[in-house]
């Protein structure tokens, strides 16, 4: 069922450039954690796109055991894509936030994130999320552990149970492997402008249009946060 819903790239990507559009990236204003590494050993990656990459950041340094998160375009085709190209739909890239997790806190697979990613975006809907229409806007999940792939097919899976129960559609949310994100120039991830970095940081009042959904995501760990939980004061989806 997932396989038919990959995103096909465009035969007409914009060509890109081999010069980063972060070429130097400082710390993360918040975490105060570089943003491109290095970071502490035994840290793990896992990439999660779920539309704006604005609302889904700030959702996600909020949490335990994240040392450190960047915006960025993932799965595309288009090297070091700038945010008006992506924009456009013809790069291939989601909007995609990079997590870097201690596991001993969010679990080795990122369970607690990926219960929090499911929680807090509305993955029912091909290439949408809320008024944000577009392939850039899609719900995926870029893996780079087998603990990873295997609790984020486990977690989908129980979501998908929720969300049948509840009436409430089919999860499109893709699962992949990061290293089978096209590598041009350096890899399959591209840090996004610094102006879209901790971008509800720097603009406490700009557009955000995540927050829980309604349902609750089952990942077999107790003692997890309520969906609530993970809001600060006048942090709704405006």
């Amino acid at each position: 069922m997932f396989n038919a819903l990959r995103h096909s790239l465009s035969g007409s990507a914009p060509a890109g450039r081999e010069t980063p559009v972060l070429p130097a990236p400082g710390d993360h204003p918040v975490l105060g954690t570089p943003l491109d590494g290095p970071w502490p050993e035994g840290s793990r990656v896992i990439y999660l796109a779920a539309g704006c990459f604005w609302g889904v950041e700030r959702i996600l340094w909020r949490q335990d055991g994240v040392v450190s998160t960047s915006v960025g375009y993932m799965g595309g085709q288009t090297p070091n894509p700038t945010y008006q190209e992506v924009c456009t739909g013809a790069t291939g890239h989601a909007e995609t936030v990079r997590v870097v997790y201690d596991p001993a806190v969010c679990g080795e697979g990122g369970e607690t994130l990926l219960k929090t990613f499911w929680e807090n975006h509305d993955s029912t809907h091909l290439n949408r999320h809320g008024n944000d229409v577009g392939t850039q806007y899609r719900s995926a999940v870029w893996t780079t552990t087998p603990a990873q792939r295997e609790a984020a097919s486990r977690i989908r899976e129980a979501f998908q149970g929720e969300l049948t129960r509840l009436g409430l559609g089919t999860c499109v949310t893709t699962i992949e492997d990061a290293a089978d994100a096209p590598a041009q120039f350096g890899g399959p991830y591209y840090l996004a402008e610094d102006y879209h970095q901790a971008y509800l940081h720097k603009n406490p009042s700009g557009y955000c249009n995540h927050g829980p959904n309604g349902v609750t995501c089952p990942v077999g760990i107790t003692d997890l946060p309520a969906q609530t939980d993970i809001l600060a004061p006048g942090d709704a989806p405006a």
